[in-house]
């Protein structure tokens, strides 16, 4: 029921006719975290604790899905309104704690007036009956309709412009995804299948996750798909999702996985998730992208033409590197996205060092010509500028690819091999299934080290000019005017 229904209403005569001012709370408006690139992603006053979602496809990806999303919360403060991230989709009811409670939009955000106000410590559990609509802007991501259904992109923001929740990597939670399709279609989602029902000409299936997820890295695929399976390290299940007419055709791309695992453990220890595959969809987005034990690619990269076996394989092992950088250790602002996209860019060129013969030395001096100029056209790697409104993947310039690995090599040279190892495996360990900051990277960095590394970090992450390079003193940045300051690469992963 909307916040100008009837309670409401009658509130406003009650006081009127006492020629009091309404007793009633202010208009909804939309909150948010204060994260700096996005200040009104995210809400504040409770912890959400698990998503349980239902979705029901009719066959047709321009049409919306009708939806229900449970969330169960935990408040963290006094509440008297329960902000939701939600976009893009309609809402008919809302319940909270079983019973009906009103709500309004305001700007991206679903309000919600609980019946009575929720003290700090208390449980909360929120179901919202609603639409999920694939027919936006897919520029600005969640539903990406494929040739033969959908998928979700809903980095950075765009989540809540499939389901309703707390938009923001810092609020991780347990998921579950129930999903109806006609039987033709084949569904895949996050975590490990945990059912499968089928009823009249439709399926209903279902998946979980074992371990939190931020809600940039939700995934659901619904397509006429084959889903082959095959076993990677220390018997890890892997399950790939691939158009079923290009199944064989994918095959030599799909085998090399348990290997390329293999490869990461070897770097920073265990894979941190229940399962892994590739999601292949015939679409064009224009990136590849890491969503948590399913990572989605373009068809196209593995079947069109131009991209040399080894840049492709450099791609692979950039989104599975992800796992650990960005997933099982989420960012906690999107400031602190260098740590997800220069670690996943040093793994993805120290594969290409290893197994195609492209030195690392090469591409970080080529990185280092370029810094200035990256930095002067999108900021500091921490620092990031702000995106545009209308095209928030703006956030992914090469400044946190190659300009962000240069850091790490940087890093590398000054603490010594070992050392750097040695963070790099803390890191992921300490702050698994969690959320980190920079100052918890360069705090554990400075310990290992044994030494304060603050001025180190202070030129490398925040200032504009880049600083010179430990052990190559003759390398040189290129002025922002005659340095290009396109990546070196493309498509470009995230």
């Amino acid at each position: 029921m909307p916040l100008t229904s009837r309670r409401l209403r009658a509130a406003l005569l009650a006081t009127a006719s006492v020629g009091l001012v309404a007793a009633t709370l202010p208009a909804p408006e939309p909150l948010g975290l204060g994260d700096r690139l996005f200040p009104h992603l995210g809400n504040p006053g409770y912890d959400v604790l698990a998503y349980d979602i239902s979705l029901t496809y009719g066959g047709t990806n321009t049409k919306p899905l009708a939806a229900v999303t449970s969330i169960d919360a935990r408040t963290t403060a006094h509440l008297d309104r329960i902000n939701l991230d939600f976009a893009r989709g309609t809402v008919s009811s809302v319940k909270v704690n079983g019973l009906d409670s009103e709500f309004a939009t305001a700007g991206e955000d679903l309000v919600v007036e609980p019946p009575a106000p929720l003290p700090a410590g208390a449980p909360l559990r929120i179901t919202v009956r609603h639409t999920s609509d694939p027919s936006g802007n897919k520029d600005n991501g969640g539903w990406v309709p494929t040739s033969d259904g959908l998928v979700m992109a809903n980095q950075a923001d765009a989540a809540h412009r499939v389901f309703p929740g707390n938009d923001h990597p810092s609020d991780k939670a347990w998921f579950t995804f129930r999903v109806t399709a006609p039987k033709a279609y084949t569904v895949v989602a996050g975590g490990l299948p945990a059912g499968k029902r089928e009823h009249g000409t439709a399926t209903t299936w279902t998946y979980r996750t074992e371990h939190p997820m931020a809600t940039e890295l939700a995934q659901v695929s619904i397509g006429r798909s084959a889903v082959p399976h095959r076993t990677g390290p220390r018997g890890l299940p892997v399950r790939d999702v691939v158009p079923a007419a290009d199944r064989a055709k994918l095959e030599p791309w799909l085998r090399k996985t348990p290997a390329q695992l293999a490869w990461m453990e070897k770097q920073v220890g265990p894979y941190p998730f229940e399962t892994y595959g590739l999601l292949v969809a015939d679409t064009e987005t224009g990136f590849e992208l890491e969503t948590q034990t399913l990572s989605l690619f373009e068809r196209s990269l593995f079947l069109g033409t131009g991209y040399p076996e080894w840049y492709v394989d450099s791609v692979m092992v950039h989104e599975l590197a992800h796992q650990w950088f960005g997933n099982s250790v989420s960012p906690r602002s999107w400031s602190d996205l260098w740590l997800n996209e220069g670690h996943a860019t040093w793994y993805e060129a120290r594969y290409a060092e290893e197994h195609a013969k492209k030195p690392l030395e090469r591409r970080m001096r080529e990185a280092y010509a370029r810094s200035d100029a990256w930095r002067a056209a999108g900021g500091p790697p921490a620092r990031p500028d702000v995106p545009t409104p209308d095209h928030k993947i703006s956030l992914f310039r090469p400044v946190v690819y190659d300009g962000s690995a240069l850091i790490l090599y940087a890093l590398r040279a000054e603490i010594g091999q070992a050392a750097f190892d040695r963070l790099e495996r803390t890191w992921v360990r300490t702050h698994r299934d969690a959320s980190a900051t920079t100052e918890d990277f360069t705090a554990l960095a400075s310990r290992i080290a044994g030494r304060d590394l603050t001025d180190f970090f202070d030129g490398w992450l925040y200032a504009t000019k880049t600083p010179p390079m430990p052990g190559h003193p003759d390398w040189r940045s290129e002025t922002p005017r005659t340095a290009a300051v396109d990546t070196p690469r493309a498509p470009k992963p995230e």
